[in-house]
């Protein structure tokens, strides 16, 4: 397919729907088509395995599937079978249903760091929990985050620290601080300047780049030595590190931590799980204050809790995690010998782990570049790939793998041309793509 004629018309008009009828036009602000080029923005009829298909009839190699929690590939085979067994086996009970304390025998078998886990439905859900638990048992009132991580929850603690802040109390935010990753000693001065004050300190155990050596451990020790809980965000190192996430790993045992994405393969759950002495606050088996810990509707939901087993079992069985580290491997490897290949390898840069790889689109003088990810974008797209990231599925073959780098050699050697022009505007199609976090649309 050539850019230029290139073309989504039945996805520009359901655009257009999805805005008149839902705020930002998607239930996530990543999925936004602010995020992709103007006027190629595919709205998705359906998937399977590493493939998606747009409601023009296109089909997609797909990247990053459902932000990271489709690791499988869509429509699993083991994982639907065990929803469609459970979806005729009523979903939503009146009292717990067996399946929760199996899901939680096998959870706790995955992840046997933990003494204790509780299932909710997205990741804000457990993170929001975990803060709340560690104010309660530290009686202390400020968040320490890792201020170098994206995203933690949608509720006011984190979001006000955005710049998308708008009605989120200043009294609120002022409690969350921020320390960076990597360094012990800045993190030790914020304690020791919030001395007695901080309830917990939330990171990513993992990102971008590995842990520098014993940075995990010091945090581990320093947590311990200053009287906070240490939480680690597992939302996307969970199984994609290890069966039992970053924690397994590297082998440093957080308090609490906080699992979902890849958890149920697209289905709605998520898991806050810790150190038993913590947990049991939220619980009735304890003498102090009860702790408002998780209480949702359709935390419990059984077909979610049925695919978390499967994809649980699946990644133990399958060897999942080693199989998502070797094909991002082999794509690492091919977009950096096709970016070299076309003298843009200092500009189009793969970075992270194998199994969660992104990419960066820097300018002339080396500066990330939205006008340039928008060029980027639109040529992926014409070459049939969908790729917001380069985190793969193990749905994936050789051949996606393949394919997918022939279509990179392709967009890199339009962006040689954009760099030799020193303006990519003639290739972009519209106005850039956007950040999701800014202050105004």
């Amino acid at each position: 397919m050539d850019t230029e004629e290139f073309s989504l018309p039945r996805s520009r008009t359901a655009n257009e729907r999805l805005h008149a009828l839902i705020p930002g036009g998607a239930h996530t602000y990543a999925k936004g088509d602010d995020q992709y080029p103007e006027g190629l923005a595919p709205v998705i009829s359906h998937g399977h395995g590493a493939h998606v298909w747009d409601i023009d009839g296109n089909r997609y190699i797909e990247y990053g599937s459902g932000l990271r929690s489709v690791s499988l590939g869509h429509a699993h085979p083991r994982v639907n079978e065990a929803v469609r067994r459970e979806i005729d086996r009523g979903g939503n009970f009146v009292r717990p249903s067996v399946l929760e304390v199996e899901a939680a025998e096998r959870f706790l078998a995955t992840v046997p760091t933990a003494e204790m886990v509780k299932f909710a439905k997205n990741g804000s859900d457990v993170t929001t929990a975990a803060v709340r638990l560690a104010r309660a048992v530290t009686g202390r009132p400020r968040v320490a985050i890792c201020g170098d991580h994206p995203f933690f929850s949608t509720d006011d603690w984190f979001i006000g620290t955005t710049p998308m802040s708008a009605g989120i109390p200043a009294a609120t935010t002022e409690l969350t601080v921020s320390f960076p990753y990597g360094d012990l000693a800045a993190t030790e001065e914020l304690l020791t300047r919030y001395e007695g004050e901080v309830a917990c300190l939330i990171l990513e155990p993992a990102g971008h780049t590995e842990p520098p050596p014993g940075y995990l451990a010091g945090l581990r020790a320093l947590s311990d030595r200053h009287g906070c809980v240490l939480v680690f965000d597992e939302m996307i190192t969970g199984l994609r590190w290890s069966e039992a996430g970053a924690q397994g790993l590297y082998g440093v045992v957080p308090d609490l931590s906080t699992f979902g994405k890849a958890l149920g393969n697209g289905f709605a759950v998520s898991a806050l799980a810790g150190r038993r002495d913590l947990m049991e606050r939220g619980g009735l088996r304890h003498p102090d204050d009860r702790v408002f810990l998780l209480s949702t509707t359709h935390g419990a939901e059984t077909h979610s809790l049925a695919a978390a087993m499967a994809v649980q079992s699946t990644y133990v069985e399958e060897g999942i995690t080693a199989r998502l580290h070797a094909l991002g491997e082999r794509l690492a490897a091919g977009v950096r010998e096709a970016a070299a290949g076309m003298g843009v390898g200092d500009h189009v840069v793969v970075r992270g782990r194998a199994s969660n790889l992104v990419f960066a689109t820097l300018d002339g003088t080396g500066r990330p570049s939205q006008e340039y990810r928008t060029l980027f974008l639109r040529r992926l797209l014409a070459g049939g790939v969908l790729a917001p990231s380069f985190v793969v599925s193990s749905a994936l073959d050789d051949a996606d793998i393949d394919r997918t780098v022939d279509v990179v050699a392709q967009a890199c050697a339009v962006y040689r041309k954009a760099l030799d022009a020193g303006d990519p505007t003639p290739w972009l199609g519209g106005r850039p793509v956007k950040p999701v976090f800014r202050r105004l649309a």
